[in-house]
């Protein structure tokens, strides 16, 4: 996996996980976006799944943090670290040509930063892709042609709806309600419900086993055991959450999701709308992996929508394929 030499390469900087895309190669990593640092000498300890094992289980001396936070860079140094990582890790020495992909939300100032701390790492030109729209190519969307497109990337920081056609984006909305959110409302509920206190990790694993979209459909899915401390006496203990609980703490995000997808139809040009009933609505990113989720949009919006395929991978492989058109983008810059 090491040193392909300089080629161009994409990377779908995400929130919770990192992929890196080589020409002609594909996907060759897919790590988290976490950096462990020592908080008294500020050295980095390790970075990626390593990194990410530390969380909630370091020594007082050593700090697991997650840079990218709702999609974007909350801590520069540490991001441009990470990526530095990530780029040495996949291609050894050389300078590539980046590209990366940005929610659709993002300020300049946000872009910029992305661009400056891909050059830091080693980029000897960076250049930015809208998520939906690489989600988009990567699924497979006809985006270039006369017809509309409708993408939903639900990731870890942010959810990205966008329609799309003749090669750019009609009406997008970016919310900062995706993946985490939904982790952290699982951890909330049973907290509040339980008493029981328990890690990131342990809420991603219950909202991947039992989290559903649908409260009513929710019923058929198994119960889980899960594990934390409790809050009154301090000890840890063991306790049996319903799939129905879990959709019911995460409902407030679903319909937000629901909500940012329903105000950007209403924004689409009545033809592309026409084509979007049509061809339906694609979700992509982890969250479209959430059970019955493609039905309740469905149910809410009255169009057809699906899951594409390889949804984690979408984003990383849309950014990857838009390298073919690096050299429009050299010209620009």
């Amino acid at each position: 996996m090491f040193g392909f030499g300089a080629k161009n390469i994409g990377i779908d900087l995400g929130t919770a996980n990192t992929l890196v895309y080589i020409e002609g190669k594909g996907i060759v990593l897919n790590e988290p976006s976490v950096v462990a640092k020592n908080v008294k000498t500020g050295e980095i300890v390790a970075v990626g799944a390593e990194a990410r094992d530390m969380i909630g289980r370091t020594p007082a001396n050593i700090s697991a943090i997650r840079p990218m936070k709702d999609g974007v860079i909350a801590d520069y140094d540490t991001t441009a670290t990470m990526m530095k990582y990530f780029i040495k890790k996949t291609i050894g020495t050389g300078k590539p040509y980046v590209m990366v992909c940005v929610p659709s939300g993002v300020t300049e100032v946000e872009k910029r930063a992305v661009i400056d701390a891909t050059r830091v790492a080693g980029a000897r030109e960076a250049y930015v892709i809208e998520e939906p729209f690489a989600a988009a190519i990567g699924a497979g969307l006809p985006i270039m042609e006369p017809t509309g497109s409708m993408v939903v990337d639900i990731g870890g920081g942010t959810t990205d709806v966008a329609t799309i056609s003749l090669g750019g984006i009609v009406s997008s909305r970016s919310i900062r309600m995706a993946g985490d959110k939904i982790d952290e409302a699982v951890a909330a509920y049973i907290r509040q419900h339980f008493n029981l206190l328990i890690g990131e990790r342990t809420a991603e694993e219950v909202k991947i086993q039992i989290g559903s979209a649908s409260v009513t459909d929710a019923a058929e899915l198994d119960n889980m055991t899960v594990r934390g401390r409790d809050l009154i006496s301090g000890l840890p203990k063991t306790i049996e959450v319903s799939a129905t609980d879990i959709a019911k703490a995460i409902q407030e995000i679903v319909d937000a999701i629901i909500g940012a997808i329903t105000e950007t139809l209403e924004e689409t040009p009545p033809e592309i709308s026409a084509d979007v009933i049509d061809h339906g609505i694609v979700l992509t990113g982890g969250g479209a992996l959430l059970k019955h989720l493609a039905e309740v949009v469905s149910e809410a919006t009255k169009v057809p929508v699906f899951v594409a395929q390889d949804p984690l991978d979408c984003v990383a492989i849309g950014t990857g394929e838009s390298l073919k058109n690096i050299e429009v983008m050299k010209q620009k810059h």
